[in-house]
This record gives C-alpha cells, structure tokens and sequence, in this order.
C-alpha cells in the first residue's frame, strides 16, 4: 500500500478539531491524517509530493444544485446578458437587445443548416426592460424551421411561428396561464412550465429533457468545467433517471480518468409518487465513489425573474399574476410520506415563499405520520423565505441551499420590478437561516450561473449586485462560513458529511487547489482566486490540461 504525503503552503481543513495543517496524508483514495509531516510520517513508508508545496489545499468543493447540462447547452446558441465562457474557454458575449438575439440565432441557423430545431439558451428579457420575446422577432432568425430559445431559468421557452405550428399551438382559444397570448388571440410564443414546455418541444423536434441531461460528452465537459472551479463532488439535480441511464452514468463516471463524483437527483415527473421513491431507493445500492444515487428533486412553482414562482400576498410589486405551481399537494404530500418511510432524502425547489409555505406544511403533516429523525430534507433555492419560516424549517430539521449568485446576477431586477427593495434585500437570507439553525449552503445552479463556488462564497459574503450595490447587508456573513458553505455545509445536505467536505482521517482525498489563500485574500478578491485544478479520490487532476 503505497501512501503519498502532500506538502502545502497551507492546508484549511474546515475540521474544527485542527482547522490547519502543513500536510496530508494519502493511502488508497482515502485521506489518512493532516498535520506535520513529522506526524504523518508515523504511517510508515511514504513518497512526499511537492507539486502543491507552494499552494493552498481545501477539501475539494461540493456544488449541492447545478445540472451537467452546464456541459451540453453550448451545442446550442449562447442568448444571454452577460458574458460568459464556453467548456472550451472562449468567451461569448453577452446581448443587450433583442436584435441581437436574433442576429445571433440567426447565425447558428446558418450554421447548421442541415439541423432540424434551431436552438439557442440564456435568454434573460427582464435585463431588457421585461420586454417579451415574440414568435414574430424568432422569425426574423430563421422561418423554416423550428426555433426554440431557454430561459435563462430554464423555466420558460420561446417558440418561433413554425415552432408553435408544429407544437399545434398557434390558434385561437388557447386558454392556459403557462401560453401567454398577444391581441391577435394567438401564442406569442412564449411557453411557461414543464407541462407546456415539455410536449411542445418534443412535437418539433426538441428533447428538453435530454438537451438538461446532455450527451455522454457533454457529461464530461461538465466535469472539466468542475476541475476548473474546484469542485470534486457535484449533483446533477433534476435526471430522468431510468436503469439505462443509471448504467450510462455508471459507465462514463467510471472511466479512470472521470475526474468528479457526480450526485444524479431523480426528477419528480413520470413516475406515480410510490414507484419513484421504490425506483429511487432501488438504484442507491448501485452507487460507486463516483456516481452517487439514491435521491429525490421536486419542483414545486418557477422562477421570480420569470412571474413563474409562487408567492404570497402581496405578491408581485408590479402586479403580475402569481405565478405557477408544478406539483399538486397531494402529490408532494405522497412523495414526502413514501420517501421519509423508505429513508430516500429529497430536495424541493421553492423560489417563492407560498411554495416554501407548502413545503414546510407538507413536510409538518408528513412527519406526524412518518416520524424520521435526520431526514435532511432540504429546500432548494428557498430565495424568499421569511425569518418565521427560517424557525419552523429549523424546529423541522429542514435545510436549505441559498441561491447566493442569484443576489448579484438578478438583485437589482428584484429590487425593481419582481418583489421591491424590502424583500429583495432579504433574499437568499444566508445570515437568517445560520442564526435560526437551520443547515445551509449555497449554489450556482449552472447552466442558469456559472459553476464556480468561489464566486458563489464571494456572493454570499458581499452581497453584491450587478451594478455594485450592497443589497441586505444584514444578510452577509463572513468568508469562513461561506467556505464551510460550500464544503461541509453542501455535503450535509447530500447525506454525504461523513465522506467528503473536510480534510480529516478517513474521509475521501478531494482536495481544492488553489492559487492564494481565501482567508488572507480581502473578500473582495475571494471570486478572482485561480484555482490550479483538484484531488478527487486521490488522483490529481490539473485544470490546465483537463
């Protein structure tokens, strides 16, 4: 057994016991100690590996909410505000007007003239003065085939003409919240919520669903995108999970040089609530060191910057209509009750605080039935919950995952047009829920932000928007809790504390690399530290040659 002893100008081991150390210890994909190397050196034999001597080790980060589909959108069009840069490393820039929208869909049109659905991702109207993208403005990049464009959420679709004919959709009497309709009586060709996005896509041509879990290639990409942010454990949070994509994940993940452990969630849709915790539950004993199975993601509304989240009075500070629920109560009520008898965890999406009301009441009334201690149930996002919520979730055992980028890339839209100052200012309320006890970490989302869990500490630690406003200073707290954030506190709420998250005995050898030391660095900096690359399971992984 071969052990190999890393030196490091510093190791930040996130375990209070010994929070710092010179060295760590390495046998079999497996951390031995942290310390001196004079204490590790009691093991026995080892090799000491100087490659880290000048750099800063932390236990490898664990993004707790992102989807591989941050590795496969970029087969289509890049639509968004901001810029942004593909797997490759080339940077798209962002759009700032509709026109531009379309001239570049325009021009992935013509560069795939042989593809039968144009396809473009990103989109972000509410940058744009809110305005509404029509079917008409898609028909000035290509009329002859289908054009469908994401949302930045990934929440809504636009459609062009062709789109919507093919979809069966463009007439009149349409009558559905998620198929907005212009004075013509027609679609405009804007699509809203998985029930309506989902078939109309799949009638032209487009499987969302696989475009979200993307190829055996796109997988891969996600996972150079993870060494490259420094993240050794990642969820893939909403698959459509079936036995033969359970053993292509297997498959892939299992290559020798897969740098990542990949935590696959098994979407709610397409299964009763009673065969998909058995089918859930099932899977879990095919779980590898690198393909983690065995949870559950429900959706319960949309997105805020969408009108699409649930929210309770006052509601929208520009009077939009509330927006949309994806989940009945019965239905997340029966998830719940089978998931807590079989010991199944699951993470519930809650963008407004009425679906984080469901949540929270559906979970009470579940546990009465079902008592299970340490379910971890956890919301995801939970962006707008209140301080009385935040105390009924802890009293529950509840945890959340903190939207923290959202704050900077959409702050200064919610504080606008979407909720007002007041409620903008106490959202992704990471100091509220580390006060009240209740478990915590936070997220990018990815595709919807970019993967990058420095950024997403730098955002929870600053609070700052898009246009350099501090938005609820109340609500930062400090770059050590936003590090342990996006280390222990994300592997808490995957059941997973006991194997990644800190540098300590027996726990995996996932290791950060990092360039400068964040607890040294101003907080200002922490989202500009390079990362040289990973460990994840003992083997070395570099960013500039992944």
């Amino acid at each position: 057994m071969t052990t190999t002893i890393y030196q490091a100008r510093k190791i930040i081991t996130m375990s209070h016991a010994r929070p710092y150390a010179t060295h760590v210890a390495v046998r079999e994909g497996k951390i031995l100690g942290a310390g001196t190397l004079e204490e590790l050196a009691r093991w026995g034999d080892y090799r000491l590996d100087t490659t880290f001597a000048d750099k800063v080790l932390m236990p490898g980060f664990v993004e707790g909410h992102a989807h591989s589909a941050e590795g496969s959108v970029w087969d289509g069009a890049y639509v968004g505000w901001f810029d942004r840069a593909d797997p490759a490393g080339k940077v798209w820039e962002g759009l700032k007007t509709v026109d531009a929208v379309v001239a570049r869909m325009r021009d992935a049109a013509a560069a795939k003239p042989d593809e039968p659905v144009v396809v473009g991702w990103g989109l972000d109207p509410i940058y744009m003065d809110n305005v509404r993208v029509t079917r008409e403005d898609l028909d000035r990049a290509c009329a002859d085939r289908p054009v469908v464009v994401l949302h930045a959420s990934l929440h809504i679709m636009n459609m062009n003409t062709k789109g919507l004919e093919l979809a069966g959709l463009l007439k009149s009497g349409v009558n559905h919240p998620g198929v907005p309709l212009g004075q013509d009586g027609l679609p405009i060709g804007e699509l809203r919520s998985p029930e309506i996005m989902g078939p109309a896509a799949a009638k032209v041509g487009f499987d969302r669903g696989k475009a979200m879990e993307g190829s055996p290639e796109g997988l891969r990409s996600y996972a150079r995108l993870c060494v490259r942010a420094g993240v050794t454990t990642a969820t893939d949070l909403a698959r459509s999970l079936t036995d033969e994509s359970v053993d292509e994940a297997l498959k892939i993940t299992g290559a020798p040089d897969f740098p990542l452990c990949l935590v696959p969630f098994r979407i709610m849709a397409g299964m009763t609530p009673e065969d998909l915790v058995a089918f859930t539950a099932g899977i879990r004993k095919k779980s590898t060191d690198r393909c983690d199975l065995g949870r559950i993601k429900v959706v319960a509304d949309g997105s805020i910057q969408g009108f699409t989240a649930r929210m309770l009075w006052p509601g929208y500070i520009n009077g939009a209509p509330n927006g949309l629920w994806y989940v009945a109560p019965d239905q997340l009520a029966q998830i719940y009750e089978h998931a807590l008898g079989a010991g199944v965890l699951v993470h519930t999406h809650t963008n407004g605080n009425e679906a984080t009301e469901l949540a929270i009441e559906t979970l009470e009334s579940a546990l009465k039935k079902v008592p299970a201690r340490d379910h971890r149930f956890t919301l995801q996002h939970c962006q707008l919950a209140s301080p009385a919520q935040f105390k009924r979730m802890a009293r529950l055992g509840m945890c959340v995952n903190l939207f923290a980028n959202h704050h900077f890339y959409w702050g200064d839209e919610h504080y606008a047009l979407t909720v007002g100052p007041e409620r903008a200012e106490r959202m992704n309320a990471c100091r509220t829920a580390l006060d009240t006890g209740v478990p915590m970490t936070i997220h990018s989302d990815a595709p919807v932000t970019p993967l990058g869990p420095l950024f997403t500490a730098w955002a929870a630690v600053t609070r700052l928007t898009a246009s350099g406003r501090v938005q609820g200073e109340g609500e930062k707290i400090t770059v050590p809790e936003a590090l342990e954030a996006i280390t222990l506190g994300a592997a808490f709420t995957l059941g997973m504390d006991d194997l990644i998250g800190s540098i300590e005995t027996g726990k995996r050898a996932d290791f950060a690399v990092l360039e400068d030391d964040p607890l040294e660095v101003a907080p200002e900096a922490l989202k500009d530290i390079p990362v040289w690359g990973t460990v994840q399971g003992g083997r070395v992984f570099a960013a500039a040659t992944i």
